[in-house]
């Protein structure tokens, strides 16, 4: 096993992934190509397509340098085109479910595409995973490099009111020493998910403390011991789904290989679901005077093998 300096064990990347929602009355769009586009900085790199704003790759070392790639996905476009697992990609005008697949807004109800039975899940049959997102800045040098989205939905799209505008941004931030302190508590993600049987794993929207969309605030960490790969999540958003790719079934993802239930887990952080029928929920209404600011860090990091 090759030798490496012990810095390199305490290597940290960290990506910021940030999109807002604003209303326009006009707004004028150009045809993109999809493409791909790559984030680089020293090994650690991140790629993405314009198609649903969508993570291709992710390569992050291990503790003894090795890369790997740490996101399921496909090995060509048309691949992620014919998706129907919204892998990787960004999901909306809302994210997670709204019952009965329609809501009342200002005393009028509409009535949204349903693609989930009765209800709409990530934003109907065409929502924003399934677009070609236009690429409005990419900057692949110095020491900050990022990427940043840009769509229109239309007032009337998929049954949304309101002319929309997201912004969808990925920033590699920073790359140097960070303490790999052991945490507080862990639970090993395998040790209780047979109690789930019903559900074949864990599909639930935890509750965050704090204000809906204020300042950010430590989500989770998530620690593999055989890689020495940690990540921590912060965001501002009021809630976060928990979900270990229950659905997933015989998926032919990258290199061939077959995609099963608990594949992978995801930490889907979001506004409650259904919230637009819940007064009580913190609200997912975007008007010109409330615009949508959600903002996730990713932070990955390595731990030695001694301190596990």
């Amino acid at each position: 096993m090759t030798k490496l300096s012990l810095s390199l064990l305490f290597l940290c990347f960290i990506i910021l992934a940030s999109s807002s929602l604003g209303l326009s009355k006009s707004y004028e769009t150009k045809p993109t190509k999809v493409s791909t586009y790559e984030l680089k900085k020293g090994d650690i790199s991140i790629k993405l397509t314009n198609w649903g704003a969508t993570i291709v790759s992710l390569f992050v070392p291990d503790r003894y340098g090795k890369l790997a790639d740490v996101v399921l996905g496909y090995d060509t476009i048309n691949e992620y085109k014919n998706d129907t697992s919204y892998i990787g990609a960004v999901v909306g005008r809302v994210a997670n479910r709204i019952g009965g697949a329609k809501f009342t807004l200002n005393g009028k109800t509409y009535k949204i595409v349903a693609n989930e039975g009765k209800n709409v899940l990530h934003g109907g049959k065409i929502g924003f995973s399934d677009v070609v997102w236009n690429v409005k800045k990419y900057h692949n040098e110095g020491p900050t490099p990022y990427i940043v989205f840009t769509y229109h939905s239309y007032d009337g799209e998929q049954g949304f009111p309101g002319d929309l505008l997201p912004t969808y941004s990925h920033w590699q931030i920073h790359r140097g020493k960070r303490n790999p302190t052991r945490f507080p508590k862990v639970s090993q993600v395998g040790s209780r998910i047979k109690k789930l049987a019903k559900e074949n794993g864990y599909d639930i929207n935890y509750v965050l403390d704090g204000t809906p969309y204020g300042a950010l605030k430590r989500v989770a960490v998530v620690y593999d011991k055989k890689s020495g790969r940690s990540m921590k999540l912060s965001t501002n958003a009021p809630g976060v789904q928990f979900y270990t790719s229950n659905f997933l079934k015989d998926v032919k993802g990258k290199g061939g290989f077959v995609y099963q239930p608990r594949a992978a887990l995801c930490l889907e952080t979001q506004g409650f679901p259904d919230a637009v029928n819940h007064p009580n929920f913190p609200s997912t209404i975007v008007t010109p005077e409330k615009p949508y600011n959600h903002i996730m860090l990713f932070e990955f990091s390595t731990r030695p093998m001694y301190n596990v």
